[in-house]
């Protein structure tokens, strides 16, 4: 039986048991998340060396990283080093996007280096094969896809992207009102494409059963993927995006009933005042089930800064209700991300995370805020650098000042605030 199914027959796993104690709760409330479909436990059977990680309502909101090659940079060791990179700065997951090179042997050799779940996108490989041997998208047949995706299961594989949604009504929702960007998502556009090509269904939405089938044979949660979100502000909430949500509503509902978990993914660029309204949509349509967001991104023309403009929508999606945040790097929109580029992005998410479970109130979420706060108080310099979201940079722009006996930083000297406020409360000599 899949998570899942033992779930709703009662049955606490071993993998609900250790989600529960990395989450600080019991492992009945993971139990009768995951029955509910709140909580989705990732792991593929056949990935038994990762550690299972729970995603969902009243848990720790998590953050995935995007790496892997493309066609214009194949560096298995460089992804390898990425992937360490993010165990490193703490991400909770990672997906390997890779669409150059040899894709199946990079999957494989990421998997094996990884002790974070990992998930895909099998779309891309679908497509990249049937380029390779010198045919069209159009010449794509339903059966290169879902054999693509029992790959991934085999090779263990813990969560795969599919984009079930864009099907004929969902694109045809795009093309009569209009959009400024189109579509943005490259596994959205290599389905678009095909089905304008051959004037037929998206294979993945028609034959949805076939899809479940893989999924509850490996326990691979599905991640029901948002391929017509908004690439600009323009764009964002438009007719196309809403009716593939009201689709991925009703196959998160089908796939529940099949015992195969799923999460649902969302957009994309959003304007600051439309995020909260985009999460409690999702969580109605989609039954509660968990919300995996990428970015949002608030702004348009942050090129070089777009972590930053990621972690300002990500902690309003999270404090919203969103439960898994996808990284975006500084170089988001300009090029393959660098180490520094994945590190600084994983590092931004995790602000926006932490942020975002502040406001939700997480059991423990404060507890490293309050002992900032003493350990501010205190000059102890080491404590602050211990509780930090990221301790290597912090410890790296400490500079303490020798004239204050190394109690204050070099910013204010004597006139730190916490040093004069405890000498005027300090009893004076005769009183």
């Amino acid at each position: 039986m899949t998570q899942l199914e033992q779930a709703r027959n009662g049955i606490i796993t071993e993998e609900m048991k250790e989600c529960a104690h990395a989450e600080g709760v019991s492992p009945e409330f993971i139990r009768d998340g995951v029955a509910r479909g709140e909580i989705v436990i990732v792991r593929n059977k056949n990935h038994l060396k990762v550690r299972p990680l729970a995603i969902g309502k009243g848990l720790r909101t998590k953050v995935n990283a995007n790496l892997g090659t493309s066609q214009d940079r194949v560096d298995i060791e460089l992804e390898l080093k990425k992937v360490s990179v993010c165990v490193e700065a703490k991400a909770d997951a990672i997906m390997d996007l890779s669409t150059g090179g040899n894709i199946r042997e990079i999957r494989k050799k990421i998997i094996e280096h990884s002790p974070l779940v990992v998930g895909t996108v099998p779309i891309y490989q679908a497509a990249i094969e049937i380029l390779a041997a010198g045919k069209a998208i159009r010449d794509m047949e339903a059966d290169d896809i879902f054999r693509v995706i029992e790959e991934h299961g085999q090779d263990g594989v813990d969560f795969i992207t599919v984009h079930c949604g864009v099907t004929k009504r969902s694109v045809g929702a795009l093309s009569e009102q209009g959009r400024l960007l189109g579509i943005v998502s490259r596994g959205g556009s290599i389905l678009a494409n095909w089905m304008a090509c051959t004037g037929r269904e998206n294979p993945l939405y028609e034959e949805y059963d076939r899809l479940l089938e893989i999924a509850k044979r490996y326990d691979m949660v599905l991640s029901l993927g948002d391929g017509l979100r908004p690439g600009c502000l323009a764009d964002a909430s438009d007719r196309a995006q809403i009716q593939e949500l009201v689709t991925l509503g009703e196959l998160a509902k089908r796939a529940k009933a099949a015992g195969v978990q799923v999460m649902i993914e969302g957009p994309g660029h959003v304007p600051l005042k439309e995020i909260e309204a985009n999460i409690l949509m999702e969580k109605t349509l989609c039954e509660g089930a968990p919300f995996y967001v990428l970015g949002p991104l608030p702004t348009d023309i942050a090129p070089g800064y777009d972590h930053i403009a990621c972690a300002i929508g990500g902690a309003l999606a999270g404090a919203a209700g969103a439960d898994f945040l996808c990284y975006v790097t500084p170089s988001e929109h300009l090029r393959l991300p660098t180490l520094d580029d994945v590190r600084d992005g994983v590092i931004a998410a995790r602000i926006a995370a932490h942020i975002a479970d502040l406001a939700k109130g997480i059991p423990g979420a404060r507890t490293k805020d309050d002992l900032m706060a003493r350990y501010r108080r205190d000059f102890n310099w080491d404590g602050q650098v211990e509780v930090s979201i990221d301790p290597v940079k912090a410890r790296m722009l400490l500079e303490k000042t020798k004239a204050g006996n190394e109690e204050g930083c070099s910013m204010c000297g004597d006139l730190c605030a916490i040093k004069l406020n405890q000498s005027a409360s300090a009893p004076r000599a005769g009183k």
